[in-house]
């Protein structure tokens, strides 16, 4: 069987940065196939709407038909695109961030011509399951386990918070919490940040650190980076967003800290949230909102053994390769 993987997203500015890539990247080494990315231009660019992702490619994509079996595509909310209509091999959609559930479902119609929707949750689920669709399998994503190992957290004065998933846009600066992040490091001394950033909006990341007189504790690593060497030295990781199509529904950075034996601070609109709660390995935030934030670091902090000790024992080992392999 051979696979063609359909990126709505442009490439990542670092290799080996964009956890849906990797994903994708997993599924080709197991599977064969091919990555095509469809939105023209290797840059987010607010001007071209999705309708037209893929269009472009049309050529590509008929002369790739001759040899791939599925089509598999990967984008954040549930959408039609338009160019999805003129492949005739089978269409695997996964929605990589879960659905909105504060949001009216979107028109089902052709959507409901794919082979298979694949959901991250069971929730989202049973709710397209209401709306008459047959088509729809629950998987969660997963990463490689045996790279990391749980380690004791280095006792510090300071309490170190790695924020992965950083801003595409100047507004993401805001929707992904880091001006949150950001003005809540101000206010608590004892607070050290680490982000994970990815080569876009360096400039602006830096300006706005140095406008908060936070330099001396925060932390941009804008290159590729061993994150389980760098687990040892944090205590916990954070993913904030105030919309569920923002991040990915598991966003790899949390699942990693969890792999190492680190807690986890998470949204409530990411589909991960409950996870978190059922195991009770980290901390829920309501959205990006500053004033829970603040007090759900404190409440970690106070007691971290418990949260340490109970995300050492999860592991975040429900979410594997193998079982993403497998299903």
């Amino acid at each position: 069987m051979s696979v063609s993987y359909l990126m709505t997203a442009p490439p990542p500015a670092l290799r080996g940065t964009d956890a849906v890539v990797q994903e994708a990247e997993l599924l080709r080494s197991r599977f064969g196939g091919e990555l095509i990315f469809l939105p023209p231009g290797r840059r987010p660019n607010r001007w071209v709407p999705r309708t037209l992702y893929g269009l472009h490619r049309l050529p590509a994509l008929r002369r790739l038909e001759r040899n791939v079996d599925v089509h598999h595509i990967f984008h954040a909310e549930l959408y039609w695109f338009p160019v999805l209509r003129f492949l005739n091999k089978p269409v695997v959609y996964t929605v990589v961030s879960g659905l909105d559930t504060e949001r009216r479902v979107p028109d089902l119609g052709a959507l409901s011509r794919l082979h298979s929707i694949v959901v991250p949750n069971a929730i989202d689920r049973e709710l397209l399951e209401r709306h008459g669709m047959a088509n729809v399998k629950v998987l969660r994503p997963g990463i490689d386990l045996s790279r990391f190992y749980v380690t004791p957290a280095s006792p510090t004065s300071e309490f170190v918070l790695l924020a992965g998933s950083s801003p595409w846009t100047r507004k993401q600066f805001r929707t992904k919490g880091v001006d949150a992040l950001l003005r809540v490091a101000k206010e608590t001394p004892y607070l050290r940040l680490v982000f994970l950033w990815r080569g876009v909006l360096s400039r602006e990341m830096h300006d706005r650190v140095d406008q908060a007189g936070l330099t001396d504790r925060v932390e941009i690593l804008d290159e590729w980076t061993d994150v389980n060497q760098l687990l040892r030295r944090v205590h916990a990781a954070v993913v904030l967003a105030d919309k569920p199509k923002l991040v990915k529904a598991y966003p790899h950075s949390l699942l990693e800290a969890l792999a190492c034996g680190r807690p986890v601070l998470v949204s409530n609109r990411i589909a991960m949230a409950d996870y978190v709660q059922s195991a009770k390995c980290g901390l829920v935030v309501r959205g990006v909102e500053e004033s829970d934030l603040r007090d759900k670091i404190e409440r970690l902090r106070q007691d971290y053994g418990a949260y340490h000790k109970r995300a050492a024992d999860s592991r975040g080992k429900d979410c594997s390769q193998e079982s993403v392999v497998k299903a």
